[in-house]
């Protein structure tokens, strides 16, 4: 199955926790990172007081299930010191799932396309960079007809 995530951190060294967590992604079972965006500096949003956001997209191939490769991938962000103590707050590591192939999935836990991605510049830019052809399974449009510029959405070095 081939997954499009999105990452981003703005506690602390950034760019060294988005590392930290492409690497542990890289150690999954049965998962093989495909390809990584650019980072990309965004403003936060949800209306929190916080840091700029160091924000990229990557995807991965694997043959887990959703739910055990959504498992995985918040093994890591724990792993990495991730906190929920605040809807949309600032946090170290934030991997989120946004399409799997083209299944559309409800489930308490994971909720699949991402229901805010179509959204969200500082997801559809950086993952417009890497599958511009990929399919919004519910809205059926491709990324690069999704994705809109943002002055807000910077590329980070």
């Amino acid at each position: 199955m081939r997954v499009y995530i999105s990452f981003g951190s703005n506690i602390g060294d950034r760019e060294q926790q988005i590392n930290e967590a492409l690497n542990k992604l890289q150690q999954v079972r049965d998962t093989e990172l495909v390809t990584v965006s650019s980072l990309y500096e965004t403003a936060p949003v949800g209306g929190v007081i916080q840091d700029d956001f160091l924000n990229g997209a990557a995807i991965v191939e694997t043959s887990l299930t959703p739910i055990d490769f959504l498992n995985e991938i918040q093994r890591i962000e724990l792993e990495l010191g991730r906190e929920r103590k605040v809807h949309w707050g600032p946090r170290t590591i934030d991997l989120d799932v946004l399409l799997m192939d083209d299944y559309i999935i409800e489930h308490e836990r994971l909720n699949v396309p991402h229901p805010y991605m179509h959204e969200r510049s500082f997801v559809l830019i950086p993952l417009a960079e890497i599958a511009p052809e990929a399919v919004h399974p519910i809205l059926n449009k491709s990324i690069k007809e999704l994705v809109t510029v943002d002055p807000e959405v910077r590329r980070y070095k």
